[in-house]
């Protein structure tokens, strides 16, 4: 899931430019929310169409059941005719062949015997004759029919084949929309928290908190000259980078920090002292989420703890390397056992840096490897210090 960047640097930010990311954010989630309930609208409608569909199928279904019935019976009927037709050619050429049929004709007691005697010969065949070319009439029309059930059945397969795939991709995107509002909700959660914060810092250190303040008028952060690590010990199950999502298997997918496998409950410190800029509770994808400011060596940076059991931090505290900012979870927290975080499968810490401060979001181009990490499955480390180059 990747998080469009709302940049948030101390240098040039104010409490004002908080302010208006906060509101901002708050406009553009509003209209994913309405974006969301129009897919879902319509999923409705699609779903509608479907069960029409499907009922139409079932009526074709039916007449071509009964048409083929038809055509059946007619086939029937034609072996029969045809079986009676042989007999009488058989008849005739049998009374030809023997002058039977001279006979029969000329034997007439009256002009009006004979006459009937040769039209009854006459009616008979030709009976039989028309008889078979209505039938093979009928046949040739109730296949045609049958064809044109057969093709409107596949049309109605296609098209409930195509509504299908249309709720799919409505699906895809309310799911999208909703998992991007979602993150756009966390986002303003951040900034309006963020914005709280810095108000406070800046009427704790500066006795106001006008808009027009700059960040680094009221902001403490402290210096750190070197990093350590968030854990006391763990190994690395997933690197940061593209890769296939582990839970949901789509593919490319940008995960922004290591996961640190350890047991849930650990204390989680904070890898470089700093500021907490912003505080996540129960997120879907990632459970809950810290975010610290730090300077390290002169340069500002960006840190967060994902899948956290707890916080023991609030927005606004100054953190030192030795403070517990939290405790691992991502086991009792996983949706797959109960809880409400999706993004995860067993206890462990997701651990993420990027350049610069960023209040209210991560931003994939700035992200950079953990420091003192080997960015690579199989990375284990014993203390704190333990720093990898």
């Amino acid at each position: 899931m990747l998080i469009i960047p709302i940049r948030v640097e101390a240098k040039d930010e104010t409490l004002g430019d908080l302010k208006k990311t906060w509101q901002n954010l708050q406009a553009e989630y509003n209209a994913y929310q309405n974006k969301t309930e129009q897919a879902k609208n319509e999923i409705k409608q699609k779903q509608a169409a479907i069960a029409k569909a499907q009922e139409e199928m079932i009526v074709a279904e039916h007449e071509q059941e009964e048409t083929e019935l038809q055509i059946e019976e007619s086939n029937e009927r034609i072996a029969e005719l045809k079986q009676e037709a042989e007999h009488v050619l058989q008849y005739l050429q049998q009374v030809q062949s023997q002058n039977v049929y001279v006979e029969y004709v000329t034997g007439a007691s009256s002009m009006t015997d004979l006459i009937t005697r040769i039209e009854a010969v006459k009616q008979v065949s030709g009976y039989i004759q028309d008889t078979l070319d209505n039938l093979e009439a009928e046949i040739r029309k109730n296949e045609a029919l049958v064809q044109e059930l057969k093709e409107k059945q596949q049309a109605l397969a296609d098209k409930i084949d195509s509504y299908e795939k249309a709720i799919a991709q409505l699906q895809l995107n309310a799911e999208e929309y909703n998992e991007f509002a979602l993150d756009i909700g966390e986002k303003v959660q951040v900034a309006k928290e963020n914005y709280e914060a810095n108000r406070k810092i800046c009427m704790a250190n500066l006795g106001k908190a006008d808009d027009s303040l700059k960040l680094t008028d009221c902001s403490k952060v402290p210096a750190n000259g070197a990093w350590l690590k968030p854990l006391t010990s763990g190994v690395v199950t997933s690197p940061q980078g593209y890769r296939t999502h582990p839970v949901t298997g789509k593919i490319y997918t940008f995960h922004d920090g290591i996961d640190i496998g350890v047991s849930e409950g650990t204390p989680v410190y904070a890898a470089a002292a700093g500021t907490v800029v912003a505080r996540v509770s129960r997120s879907s994808c990632g459970g809950n989420k810290l975010f610290i400011n730090v300077i390290v060596n002169g340069k500002e940076y960006t840190t967060w703890y994902y899948h956290l059991l707890s916080f023991n931090v609030n927005v606004g505290d100054v953190v030192t390397q030795n403070t517990v900012i939290g405790y691992v979870g991502g086991y009792s927290t996983s949706s797959r056992h109960g809880g409400y975080d999706t993004c995860t499968t067993g206890a462990h810490l997701h651990f993420g840096v990027q350049n610069g401060f960023y209040g209210t979001g991560v931003q994939t181009s700035r992200v950079i490897p953990a420091p003192g990490f080997r960015n690579e499955v199989g990375y284990r480390f014993t203390s704190r210090s333990d720093f990898y180059r």
